[in-house]
């Protein structure tokens, strides 16, 4: 196996290392030292690819940014023509993925994250250029944003486990948030 391939894999397996401690101690106990012994590599090993605890909570940052931006990049290829308002779609349904996920990492990685707020200033501006564009391309840019508000807030109130709803409402929620139907912009005046 080749430099690159081992580094890749032990990069992924720290990750995953992290994740795990995360979810089961907590924020608050994520160390190199706790990382080490989940992964099963030398504190030596760990630190050749992450040299600080805060580089790892990047990388889990970067990692789940790439994933959620790969989601909705695949829809928009794959239905975006289909749909009006093709951006503001892909975001209500990478909201509802994200709620969905079994293994709450966005949560993980925001609750690793309010150590250093600085860290989330990529994930800020991300969504400030998000819905600048959903806006551009609605009929009506303020149901455009109320509507992209209401499903990242169901979504935040899933990870943080202070939703009210059954799985299924919360899955008509977001069906009746992604139907362009039930949302028509009013008449101009």
């Amino acid at each position: 196996m080749d430099n690159q391939t081992r580094s890749r894999r032990t990069r992924a397996l720290v990750l995953e290392a992290a994740l795990a401690v995360i979810q089961r101690d907590g924020p608050g106990r994520l160390t190199l030292d706790a990382v080490a012994r989940e992964s099963g590599l030398s504190k030596g090993g760990l630190m050749h690819q992450f040299r600080t605890k805060e580089a790892v909570v990047r990388a889990l940052l970067d990692h789940q940014i790439a994933y959620f931006e790969a989601f909705g990049r695949d829809l928009l290829l794959e239905a975006g023509a289909d749909m009006p308002e093709p951006r503001l779609a892909a975001e209500i349904a990478t909201a509802r993925e994200t709620a969905g996920m079994r293994r709450p990492v966005a949560l993980a990685i925001l609750g690793a994250s309010a150590s250093d707020p600085a860290l989330l200033s990529a994930v800020r501006d991300k969504a400030a250029q998000k819905l600048e564009t959903l806006r551009a391309e609605a009929a009506d840019p303020d149901l455009a944003t109320i509507r992209w508000l209401a499903a990242r807030g169901l979504a935040l109130s899933v990870l943080l486990g202070i939703c009210p709803m059954a799985p299924e409402e919360r899955e008509r929620l977001f069906a009746r948030l992604l139907d362009p139907g039930r949302w028509q912009a009013p008449p101009a005046p």
